[in-house]
């Protein structure tokens, strides 16, 4: 049956969806990120109840892993793995930049190269790039981004920027090889590539699973 939770509070748009071999059955967002945490819990269990389904028929716990936000995805990594231990059945922990490549690479027309980027403050960003059937070129880093930024990729490729970090982009970016797209990611997305990794057993070990932040995180005291 493959009936799947998929998690994704990454960025400040949170989602869930319930998917069963890949297809949504329901899907639920939050617009606002400081609620991402008390808004969880409730909304799963809204979307069990309205889809007619228990927390005993899912069979697997998706949830983007990062990067992103930092207080999100320790919500959505310690909500998912509870519900794992709870009901003893296996993560999949997909990376954000993954999830969003696959669902430009659904909308988009093909292209060499698939950069997502994520916004993280100032001019940088979280990316990595993808080839067209998602092989990883860059793996997910965190880049202060400037004129240079991607030169020896964009000298013999076309690339796509996409991702509420790639706006800040566009006026430093400016080679004729890159295109800045367009595109609509949530979290159905996840329960597609989800549904891949459930049936080639592509899971993640519950008691080790840890968001993934990309780079470190840093907090200020008061004076």
């Amino acid at each position: 049956m493959a009936l799947i939770l998929n998690i994704d509070t990454s960025t400040e748009k949170a989602g869930i969806c319930l998917s069963e071999k890949g297809e949504m059955l329901l899907m639920m967002e939050n617009h606002d990120q400081k609620e991402h945490s008390s808004w969880l819990h409730p909304a799963v269990q809204k979307l069990l109840q309205d889809s007619g389904r228990r927390l005993q028929d899912l069979q697997a716990i998706a949830v983007t892993a990062g990067p992103g936000s930092y207080t999100g995805l320790r919500v959505g990594m310690a909500a998912a793995k509870g519900f794992c231990y709870a009901l003893n059945i296996p993560l999949i922990a997909e990376n954000t930049l993954t999830a969003m490549a696959f669902a430009a690479r659904e909308q988009l027309s093909a292209i060499d190269f698939l950069c997502p980027m994520l916004d993280a403050r100032r001019m940088e960003v979280f990316t990595a790039i993808y080839k067209d059937d998602l092989d990883v070129v860059l793996p997910a880093t965190a880049m202060i981004i400037d004129e240079n930024s991607f030169s020896s990729y964009l000298l013999d490729h076309q690339m796509s920027f996409f991702g509420p970090g790639s706006d800040k982009c566009k006026q430093v970016i400016s080679a004729p090889n890159a295109a800045f797209v367009d595109f609509t990611f949530n979290v159905r997305y996840l329960g597609i590539l989800s549904f891949y990794r459930y049936l080639h057993g592509e899971f993640t070990g519950v008691a080790y699973s840890e968001p993934a932040y990309t780079k470190e995180f840093y907090t200020h005291t008061k004076k």
